[in-house]
């Protein structure tokens, strides 16, 4: 079972981000601040928790439901793609961590994050931990609540461009993906400042 707090005893906000690997769609970032007594409350979220990437998507929607219901307060935001091109993707990430933060109904006392960069949040004490989905709980709900609802995103719009296959790589760099792309060519979704083909022996094509 993954730790419950980082710091005891204070509101302690975990931080996480899904997408960041992604050629198309936006990195969302989520924040949840779990009650101290959380292991107690509910069991069944306790035992359960884990990093998103080593849960099934049907467990990670059973799981986000739980979060949403349990959580002191949660938040999840997204950057877009330009955002991203504009920004750099680790800047994004970061910056969707801190509006997640913002929209959040309580202000936390510490903050952790996935990882091993962060900004500064106000006076807030922070602690980035690498691998922490898989550590603490509050961020490997945040992990969880950051992954599906960029998930359902990318379904929505996979049903507009549904030759680049993202409702089954989520945007991610597939083989399938970047053929898609040198067939198409990118879409408004498609990161620019990525390296969408991921080799020279591709080329664009637009057609006439």
């Amino acid at each position: 079972m993954l730790q419950t707090y980082f710091k005891p005893g204070v509101l302690e906000a975990g931080c996480d981000e899904a997408g960041r690997g992604c050629l198309a769609g936006p990195v969302f970032a989520a924040a949840v601040i779990l009650p101290l007594d959380i292991a107690e409350r509910n069991s069944q979220l306790a035992q359960q928790l884990n990093d998103s990437k080593q849960l099934t998507e049907r467990r990670r929607n059973t799981l986000r439901a739980i979060i949403e219901k349990e959580a002191l307060a949660w938040a999840v935001v997204a950057l877009d793609n330009k955002e991203i091109d504009q920004l750099n993707i680790l800047r994004a990430s970061i910056m969707g961590m801190h509006r997640a933060l913002d929209n959040l109904s309580l202000r936390p006392e510490n903050i952790i994050v996935d990882g091993n960069r962060f900004y500064p949040y106000h006076d807030i004490p922070h602690t980035t931990i690498v691998k922490g989905d898989a550590k603490y709980m509050s961020i490997a709900a945040a992990s969880i609540l950051a992954k599906t609802h960029r998930d359902e995103f990318m379904l929505k719009i996979h049903d507009n461009h549904p030759q680049y296959a993202w409702n089954k790589n989520k945007g991610y760099p597939s083989k399938a993906h970047r053929l898609a792309i040198a067939q198409y060519g990118p879409t408004p979704y498609h990161r620019m400042t990525f390296n969408l083909l991921g080799s020279t022996q591709l080329e664009f094509d637009f057609g006439e």
